[in-house]
């Protein structure tokens, strides 16, 4: 078998056995790591980072997805409730009309329903392309979920008569439309 490097020296007398002695203290000396540190591994350091930011991306997409589930479960319990609750109004021959995105816009409506659209009774709320009529409750309810389905309330008004309105004893017409 072939001799190392170190007994080949030896051999031929070219080191002594002392200078052999202090080269091996050395090399252990510089292997040997001092107490108290830890060596860092590069590769695991980057690794771990990377898999935390993976975490991370993926705890935000699934507060995403969480997100966008609970508004599609909401548009369809908006949905459920003004379908369930929507007032036929087949046979109006009395035009309402309201506001809905700067835009006036017109539903035929019995004159009972009219009358409740005017005391603030029943609310007009938006399915889709069409307009519903519902009972306010449920366009309260509505409201909480979303409120940009609610399109027109009317707030009933108290009769109180400002003591110094000149105009009190002149009462307005209920029948007049816009």
């Amino acid at each position: 078998m072939a001799k190392s490097l170190q007994d080949q020296l030896l051999g031929a007398g070219l080191i002594s056995k002392e200078k052999v002695k202090a080269a091996k203290k050395d090399k252990r000396k510089k292997n040997k790591k001092p107490k108290g540190t830890v060596e860092v591994d590069e590769n695991k350091l980057r690794s771990q980072q990377a898999q935390q930011e993976k975490v991370d991306k993926d705890r935000e997409l699934n507060r995403q997805k969480k997100e966008k589930a609970e508004q599609v479960a909401i548009q369809a319990q908006i949905k459920q409730l003004i379908e369930m609750n929507s007032i036929d109004r087949a046979k109006g021959e009395v035009a309402y009309q309201f506001v809905d995105s700067k835009k006036i816009k017109k539903l035929y409506v019995t004159e009972e329903l009219q009358t409740q659209l005017v005391r603030g009774q029943i609310a007009i709320v938006k399915l889709g392309e069409d307009y519903e009529l519902v009972p306010k409750v449920v366009s309260d309810k509505i409201a909480q979920r979303d409120d940009s389905f609610v399109i027109a309330v009317n707030v009933a008004e108290t009769d109180t008569v400002d003591e110094d309105d000149p105009y009190a004893d002149y009462q307005i017409p209920d029948d007049l439309m816009w």
